[in-house]
C-alpha cells in the first residue's frame, strides 16, 4: 500500500502540474471526451474521490448512494455529474480536487491491502481500489494533456494501469452482456524504462504485444487500438481489445479512429 500510495501521489502531482498554470478560460478548453472540457475531467476525479472516501469511511452510505444512482430513471451518468459542477469557479474546482484527493489518500493509508471495499461494479481490495484511482488520474490527466497539446513523459507507474487493464478483461465482456472468452490472452509489453512486462500464460490463444504506454491508452479508451503500435493476434485478443475497458461503469464508446 505504501508503494501504491507513493505512486498515486506522484500521478496526482503530474496532473496538478498541468492544472496549476491554467487561467480561468483554460478550464473550458475541450478535451477528446465528447462534450467534456478540462473542468469536467477534474470535477469527475474530485466527485469520485469523495465517493471513494465514503466507500472507505461509511460503506453502508456508499451502497445506499450507489443504489440511488443506479435506481434513478434514468440512471445517473458521469455526464449528469459533470453538468452539476459546471458553474463552479475554476479556483474552487481546483481546491475541491486537491482536498478530495488528500482526504482519500489519508483514508487509504492505514488500510491493509486485502481489505474489501465497495465500488461501482464489484467490491475491490484496498490495493486494487488504490490502483483504480491511479489509473483514473492518469487517464483523465491524458485528456487534460491532449486538450493542452502537451506530451507527457511516460513513467513506470504505467505498470499499475497495465495490471488493472489485464485484470479487467472479464469485466470488459460482462458489462456488455457478452460471454468471457474461454481461451486465455497473453500480454507482452515493454515498460517506459525498457523492461519486459508480461501477464497471462505462454502459448495463449491470443497475444497483445507492444509498448506499455500504447496498451494503457487502449485499455483506458484514450486511443483506438488500430492507431497504436500494439500487435494483436488471435481471436480472443482481437475481440478483447475492441472493447477493453479498465474502468468501472457502463460500457464506454471508445475513441474513434482519427483516419
Amino acid at each position: 500500500m505504501a508503494e501504491l500510495l507513493d505512486d498515486l501521489r506522484a500521478e496526482t502531482a503530474s496532473l496538478e502540474a498541468l492544472l496549476d498554470p491554467l487561467g480561468p478560460g483554460d478550464w473550458e478548453l475541450p478535451t477528446p471526451a465528447a462534450g467534456w472540457a478540462i473542468r469536467d475531467q477534474v470535477s469527475h476525479l474530485a466527485w469520485f474521490d469523495d465517493a471513494a472516501h465514503t466507500a472507505i469511511a461509511d460503506p453502508g452510505s456508499f451502497r445506499a448512494m450507489l443504489g440511488s444512482m443506479l435506481g434513478a430513471e434514468p440512471a445517473t451518468t458521469p455526464d449528469d455529474l459533470a453538468r452539476q459542477s459546471r458553474a463552479m469557479p475554476a479556483g474552487e474546482l481546483r481546491a475541491w480536487f486537491g482536498a478530495a484527493r488528500a482526504r482519500l489518500i489519508g483514508a487509504l493509508a492505514p488500510l491493509p491491502p486485502k481489505q474489501r471495499l465497495p465500488w461501482y461494479g464489484v467490491d475491490m481490495s484496498a490495493a486494487s481500489f488504490t490502483t483504480a484511482r491511479l489509473m483514473e488520474t492518469w487517464a483523465h490527466g491524458q485528456d487534460v494533456a491532449d486538450a493542452l497539446g502537451r506530451t507527457r513523459e511516460p513513467t513506470d507507474r504505467l505498470r499499475h494501469v497495465a495490471r488493472i487493464g489485464v485484470m479487467a478483461l472479464p469485466y470488459s465482456f460482462t458489462v456488455r452482456g457478452l460471454p468471457v472468452p474461454a481461451e486465455p490472452v497473453r500480454v507482452e509489453l515493454v515498460t517506459p524504462g525498457g523492461e519486459p512486462w508480461t501477464a497471462g500464460p505462454e502459448g495463449a490463444a491470443g497475444v497483445v504485444r507492444g509498448p506499455m504506454l500504447d496498451f494503457c491508452l487502449a485499455v483506458t479508451q484514450r486511443a483506438h487500438p488500430a492507431e497504436t503500435a500494439l500487435e494483436i493476434t488471435g481471436e480472443p485478443a482481437v475481440t478483447w481489445m475492441r472493447i477493453a475497458q479498465a474502468y468501472a461503469g457502463p460500457p464506454g464508446s471508445g475513441r474513434p479512429r482519427a483516419t
